[in-house]
């Protein structure tokens, strides 16, 4: 396994803590090595919010990525043009098509365009747009399979929110679907 760092982006209230949160927790019960960087704008809800996660078997030195991240999971628009740059070529970007219908500059990156809120729409939770996203990176990376994430989200969750765990679990195989269907260039 080679270090995975991932760049979770979008508007506060979006879920990209939580997205961030699940797949470092994932990588924690897996035995792997993991740090979670939470960034906030101004504003928690509505404002712009970051996170960066890096999943290693090995130490990890820095919680920092800079230039040489292997996914990006970009909610909305400015989140993509922030930090498409921050992508090593051949890296991931996976994007909110029903929120970006612009194109990223770049052409040495692979790009996953996931229209995540009718996908939660169509699930009837628009809330579930993250995992759908979430649920696309795991598609594409094969960092973890689907019930390793619904098992974090078990521990997460715990017993006082078990009835979240089903429609978040339909979300993630709903994303994984999805991004297996998408063309990448």
């Amino acid at each position: 396994m080679s270090d995975h760092k991932i760049i979770c982006a979008g508007f506060g209230g979006q879920g990209v803590m939580s997205m961030g949160r699940l797949l470092a927790y994932t990588g924690m019960l897996q035995g792997l090595e993991v740090s979670w960087l939470p960034s906030y704008g101004p504003e928690m809800r509505g404002g712009t919010a970051n996170c960066h996660v890096i999943v290693s078997e090995t130490p990890i030195g820095s919680p920092i990525i800079s230039r040489d991240a292997s996914a990006v999971i970009a909610l909305n628009l400015p989140s993509m043009i922030k930090f498409e740059n921050e992508l090593v070529p051949g890296g991931q970007l996976v994007t909110n098509s029903s929120l970006i219908t612009a194109n990223p500059k770049r052409t040495d990156i692979e790009v996953i365009p996931i229209a995540a809120n009718e996908e939660a729409a169509s699930l009837g939770s628009a809330k579930s747009a993250n995992m759908i996203m979430l649920g696309s990176y795991l598609a594409v990376s094969s960092l973890f399979s689907v019930d390793d994430v619904a098992g974090a989200l078990q521990k997460v969750f715990g017993p006082k929110k078990a009835d979240l765990l089903p429609p978040n679990r339909a979300a993630l195989a709903r994303g994984c679907e999805v991004a297996q269907s998408v063309v990448v260039r």
